[in-house]
């Protein structure tokens, strides 16, 4: 038995403490034997999770979730260590490195005027520290794990950076039309490789038309999900 200090408060240092005793040679067999990968599945579920807590506005909730994601964060940080490549410590460096640089209107004698300015700014100094050169490079770089109506959102938002777009609102919707026409035609004839494309040009576009119409298109399908189990357990009353 580990004989572990007893405090009425405990802090980030302790938590650390923790995970190296739990990863150690007395420690606990499972979490000794953990990798990156091994692990993942849980950082995207406590992830979730603690978007839930910020959903349902609980801040009991979010600190319990908050700390399961500092869990997380520390015993990747903890395997890194153990390989000998970087510590929790070079993690926070990089971090604070990287919000000075990306804010030289706080920390510089940078000056915007507006929030716009701001955002584009960070995107300008983004790519210059990413060597993004194109467009193409930023679309690039979107994380392809984010779900799919953020990625291609973020995508969008990448390839407009800084140039003017289309929103005439009427041909966006003609064009939806025209590509439920494609997506029809496909269902009835196509196989599945010509039926996923058609698909997933026309979702791509109704992204646009979300984020051209302020609206989050991951939310919006979250509340058409919600809307739907509303109403099957309205129907389910009935009978």
């Amino acid at each position: 038995m580990i004989d572990f200090p007893s405090k009425q408060h405990y802090n980030t240092e302790d938590l650390r403490a923790v995970v190296e005793i739990l990863r150690g040679e007395n420690g606990c067999p499972w979490d000794r034997v953990q990798t990156h990968e091994s692990l993942r599945r849980g950082l995207l579920e406590e992830c979730a999770e603690l978007c839930e807590a910020i959903d349902r506005a609980d801040p009991a909730m979010m600190r319990e979730e908050l700390g399961d994601v500092l869990l997380q964060v520390i015993f990747h940080a903890s395997l890194e260590q153990q390989a000998g490549r970087f510590t929790l410590d070079d993690v926070a460096d990089e971090e604070c490195r990287k919000m000075i640089s990306r804010h030289p209107h706080v920390f510089g004698d940078v000056t915007v005027s507006d929030v716009e300015e701001e955002l584009s700014k960070w995107e300008d100094t983004k790519r210059q520290e990413k060597a993004q050169h194109t467009a193409a490079d930023a679309m690039d770089a979107v994380c392809r794990t984010l779900p799919g109506l953020w990625r291609a959102e973020k995508i969008q938002k990448k390839a407009a950076h800084g140039a003017p777009e289309n929103a005439d609102s009427a041909a966006l919707c003609a064009e939806l039309v025209r590509q439920t026409g494609e997506l029809e035609k496909a269902m009835d004839a196509a196989g599945p490789a010509e039926k996923e494309k058609a698909l997933g040009t026309l979702l791509f576009t109704a992204v646009r038309a979300a984020r051209l119409a302020g609206v989050d298109p991951e939310a919006a399908l979250h509340a058409a999900c919600e809307e739907a189990i509303a109403l099957q357990r309205a129907e389910e009353r009935k009978e």
